[in-house]
Parts: structure tokens; sequence; C-alpha cells
């Protein structure tokens, strides 16, 4: 089985994380883990990427040693990071990630490179 992966970068948001482009006020948007992002313009496909789940994982980034080796997460799609209440660390990126997310892939707060699939 041959898997095809997407490059692109990521930042990070912090709360609050509503209202959300895709589900506005409900809570219950946000998967228990925290795992979840905003798409960016490249992916959110006039809000089609509501929903959606991508595996990504940090693949380099400006800082040495940012990424964390060996960690995959499963993020859902919950906004659209160019409209998200709060705002990301960088703009312009693939996805931005929840705090915790981002944690879980990555150990300095900077635009980070994923490889990401749907």
């Amino acid at each position: 089985m041959v898997v095809h992966c997407e490059v692109g970068t990521a930042s990070m948001y912090n709360p609050p994380y509503t209202p959300s482009a895709c589900y506005g006020n409900d809570a219950s948007q946000f998967p228990s883990s925290n795992l979840f992002a905003a798409a960016g313009e490249g992916i959110w496909d006039n809000g089609a990427a509501c929903g959606r789940q991508y595996l990504v994982r940090c693949i380099s980034a400006t800082r040495p040693r940012t990424c964390i080796p060996g960690q995959t997460i499963q993020v859902r799609i919950v906004d659209r990071a160019q409209t998200s209440g709060s705002r990301p660390t960088s703009v312009g990126t693939t996805m931005v990630l929840s705090d915790t997310a981002f944690g879980t892939i990555a150990n300095q707060i900077s635009s980070i490179n994923i490889e990401f699939q749907q």
C-alpha cells in the first residue's frame, strides 16, 4: 500500500477557540483529546474541511530539535485559520493546531514543517 502525504506548515493558537467558523459556539465540536486544528486557506476548501481528520507529524523547524521524534497525531478541523477568534502564532500556514496538538508534536513555539494526510 502506498501512502500519499502532503507537506505543509503549522503554527499554534490558544483559547478561546469559540466561536469557530465550522460549528459556532457548540462545545461538542472539540474532541475529548483536544487534538484539533483550524484549516489554512490551502485546505479550507470553502468550508468542506470542517470535520475532516488529518494525521499530522512534525518533520522540521527553523529551530533545531523542535520536532518531537516519532509523534504523529490525528486532528479534527473545527475552524478556519483566517477568521479564528484567537490569532495563530504564525499566519499563512497550512494548519493552525490547538495548543495541546502542537505541544504533542513540537516542543517550541515556532512555525513547523509538517507531513499530513487525510
